[in-house]
């Protein structure tokens, strides 16, 4: 299921490989309309593109929307355990390092659609 710790490309071609990255893709877009969030991801986006569109897009709710950012964190439903162990020294590394829990977040929903609704 869910690969050891890596960066968020290489969870995206890993997920790619899986045949789950369009699905991926939706599921984000389902989130982000439930959150009220404008904007959606194509599904066409390469891997680099998609992280670095939703990097910018966190950046932005955390620096101008900060509400909107913890509604989309908690739609998400990524961990706040994760979230807290978190360095507040540096925004950059921080927005990267919450980009990947979002895709990991979402690639486990993908997963366990894909996988269970099966049965």
């Amino acid at each position: 299921m869910l690969p050891a710790k890596k960066s968020s490309l290489e969870l995206l071609n890993s997920i790619a490989i899986e045949n789950l990255y369009i699905h991926l893709i939706a599921q984000l877009n389902k989130d982000f309309q439930l959150a009220n969030i404008s904007g959606s991801f194509d599904i066409k986006a390469s891997p680099v593109q998609l992280k670095k569109e939703l990097f910018a897009i966190l950046l932005n709710l955390i620096t101008n929307q900060y509400d909107d950012y913890l509604n989309l964190i908690y739609r998400i439903d990524v961990p706040e355990s994760e979230l807290a162990k978190l360095k507040q020294d540096n925004l950059t590394t921080n927005i990267e390092e919450i980009t990947y829990l979002v895709l990991k977040r979402e690639y486990q929903k993908v997963w366990f659609k894909h996988n269970f609704d099966k049965i």
